[in-house]
């Protein structure tokens, strides 16, 4: 697995395990309680992969932001939170911002 694949799928278990805390309710619910742990494991699981052969700072900004904006997308899409242009326009940043880092770093 290369390091960058790597680095997209912990950042993709990052959006699971922010869901996941929101459907565990505070951890009392069990079943997406052990969702939101296994994907806290899998998603540092990954990242200590994808730390092999990336540079810590890009890849610690990369996996951040894959969760975060993929966090904001659902929340726009699935609960109905606000996509009013300022919070696009911060979004496309995010985006923008990993792409550079990937574009600017040589692994």
């Amino acid at each position: 697995m290369t390091g960058w694949l790597a680095l997209f799928a912990a950042g993709l278990m990052e959006i699971v395990w922010a869901l996941g805390l929101k459907h565990s309710e505070g951890f009392t619910r069990f079943w997406p309680a052990v969702v939101t742990l296994a994907a806290i494991l899998a998603s540092f699981w990954l990242m200590s992969i994808a730390l092999k052969s990336l540079p810590f700072g890009t890849a610690y900004a990369v996996w951040t932001g894959i969760g975060a904006a993929g966090s904001i997308v659902i929340g726009m899409t699935l609960y109905g939170e606000p996509a009013s242009g300022v919070r696009v326009l911060c979004l496309s940043m995010i985006v923008a911002g990993m792409i550079g880092l990937k574009l600017s770093t040589p692994a």
